[in-house]
């Protein structure tokens, strides 16, 4: 009956239960935390565990790949998709916090992106991001993105996706929007997205290839959990690189500013 339960999930499910259980067994979650069931689920875990299923990063090259076949187009459709895709990489989001949920009873218009908190300064631009995954007081936040020199320049893409947009819905409220008019779903990006690539990037690919980049330059992860508005350590699964491998690279980096200041 419930073999199709993975033992990962095995702890929300008592959990629940022990939520509606509570008000009539006022000692249920003692029993719930004792010895004998934790290891119980322990053991599950090592006998019966299946191994964690993490979509690949995205990396600078990948991006590279979609704004050499796009660099072509003027569609309206292709410039959101550049803007959310470089937006996305650099601030950290989840794919969820720039597109709707692709069920339609899921769907909030107070968790969008307002047009009207939008600021574009010649170094940056920035907007009020409402609420997010980690906002348990649904404070909102404000998302700044610097620009920077390169191709992947997401200030270059976002002004240019945001001069269409207003040239075409000067009127409307939600920052991001398709051609016909409406806010991007999910199914919309991932389309998009499959153009170029196959399932193992995804949405959260954005948010793991940011926080890998952020990682590869040196940025302290203190830096990185503020960028990319984590309240808790839970943000180092997203660091897609082995530590050896990490450290490896900074420290030829490290190495070759050292020899070039010598050289100098």
């Amino acid at each position: 009956m419930c073999h199709h339960i993975k033992p990962k999930s095995v702890g929300t499910y008592l959990s629940g239960i022990c939520n509606q259980l509570e008000p009539y067994f006022p000692r249920i979650r003692e029993f719930r935390n004792s010895a004998l069931v934790s290891r119980t689920l322990a053991g599950c875990l090592r006998l019966r565990g299946s191994p964690t299923n993490r979509k690949h990063a995205l990396t600078l090259e990948d991006i590279d790949v979609i704004l050499i076949a796009l660099a072509s187009s003027s569609g309206h459709d292709d410039l959101l998709f550049i803007a959310q895709l470089l937006t996305g990489f650099f601030a950290l989001h989840r794919l969820g916090e720039m597109t709707y949920p692709d069920q339609v009873d899921l769907r909030d218009p107070r968790k969008i992106v307002r047009r009207i908190s939008v600021h574009v300064s010649p170094d940056a631009y920035q907007y009020f991001l409402p609420s997010h995954k980690a906002d348990k007081l649904f404070e909102g936040n404000i998302v700044i993105v610097p620009r920077n020199a390169s191709r992947r320049d997401p200030w270059l893409a976002f002004t240019s996706y945001l001069h269409s947009r207003d040239h075409l819905f000067p009127f409307s409220t939600a920052l991001w929007l398709r051609a016909n008019g409406t806010i991007p779903s999910r199914s919309w990006f991932i389309t998009r997205l499959r153009r170029f690539f196959d399932a193992s990037i995804a949405g959260q690919s954005l948010r793991a290839g940011g926080a890998t980049s952020l990682a590869s330059n040196g940025v302290a992860p203190s830096i990185i959990q503020g960028i990319g508005r984590w309240t808790s350590e839970s943000f180092r699964v997203y660091i897609r690189k082995n530590p050896v491998l990490l450290q490896a690279l900074l420290f030829a980096r490290s190495s070759r500013a050292e020899s070039t200041y010598i050289h100098d």
